[in-house]
């Protein structure tokens, strides 16, 4: 968006940066799939997302500031790695998720990181943006005890499908 976006309003602005039909699950499979690499984002798609449009939607969210890209050498695979502005994002998904559960079909294996991110509340959105920070950004997080917020949602979504 070389000229800024069409208004002033906030909405919009954000809009014009995630509101494709890819964006914000591309965003959503860095995330919360650990998803950093082109082929991985491509073959574990759950949408099926096509390799011309996921290219796009990556240059687009590095463009946006959301991802940055690492400059891999000859033969390498890229890295994908979520900015500050990306990991402020989680409560937003977190609350598209909430809205889904209530009112659209889903399957109970992709539901219930949605259920465990919205019964768990602001505070394990902040230890899972904690632990964002640290893998993408290098931020140490704090120590806590138990198991991670990662490993929790991996738990519930492995349980999940082991009972589908």
């Amino acid at each position: 968006m070389p000229d800024g976006p069409r208004s002033g309003c906030p909405i919009n602005a954000a809009i014009e940066v995630v509101g494709d039909r890819w964006s914000l699950l591309v965003l959503r499979d860095v995330m919360f799939g650990d998803r950093r690499h082109f082929r991985q984002l491509q073959s574990q798609s759950e949408e099926g997302i096509a390799s011309n449009i996921l290219a796009d939607r990556l240059r687009t969210l590095t463009e946006a500031g959301l991802l940055t890209r690492d400059s891999a050498g000859r033969g390498q695979r890229a890295t994908y790695s979520l900015t500050e502005a990306a990991i402020q994002l989680v409560p937003v998904l977190v609350a598209l998720g909430s809205w889904g559960l209530r009112h659209r079909p889903t399957t109970p294996e992709l539901r219930v990181r949605a259920e465990l991110l919205e019964a768990g509340g602001p505070a394990l959105w902040e230890e899972f943006m904690a632990e964002l920070r640290e893998r993408h950004l290098g931020v140490p997080r704090p120590d806590g005890d138990g198991p991670t917020a990662t490993e929790r949602l991996a738990a519930a979504y492995a349980e999940a499908v082991a009972r589908a």
